[in-house]
């Protein structure tokens, strides 16, 4: 049962990881390179998307890396799972003090209500968005080396 965990768990956040260094590095280039209006409304609906799916995936990702280093903890290399989990519960804390905020709002705008500073919070989303993902990289990371 604890191989299925931390198999279930690896493949979940290295998902996640994906999912967001895609959001970070190509989909939201592509959305910077479209017209002011198109880029704009393309970012409102991926944060109405993913704002709507990504909530389940973080708090999921936290509740299997610690039903692992629970499981497992009288293995070797608990302590870098229990890292990667204080990891992951730091980008949920992220996600929710500073990105989630910025995402709510955003998801609302269209070309008509939306304020004159929308790209200065567009750039602080990114922002704060690659240190997320360079977070759940490092959490991915250790539980990867947990598994050797």
């Amino acid at each position: 049962m604890l191989n299925a965990i931390q198999v279930v768990t690896t493949v979940l956040v290295g998902l996640m990881v994906g999912v967001e260094l895609s959001v970070a590095f190509v989909v939201n280039r592509i959305l910077d390179a479209l017209p002011e209006d198109s880029s704009q409304l393309g970012r409102a609906h991926g944060g109405r998307m993913l704002g709507a799916l990504m909530p389940f995936w973080y708090i999921g990702s936290v509740v299997l890396t610690a039903v692992w280093a629970v499981a497992g903890w009288h293995l070797a290399g608990t302590g870098l799972v229990v890292t990667a989990g204080a990891l992951l519960i730091v980008s949920v804390l992220m996600s929710v003090l500073l990105l989630v905020p910025i995402n709510n709002r955003s998801k609302t705008w269209t070309p008509e209500n939306r304020p004159a500073d929308w790209k200065e919070q567009a750039n602080r989303w990114d922002r704060y968005h690659y240190v997320r993902v360079a977070v759940i990289i490092a959490a991915f990371t250790l539980l990867v080396t947990a598994l050797v």
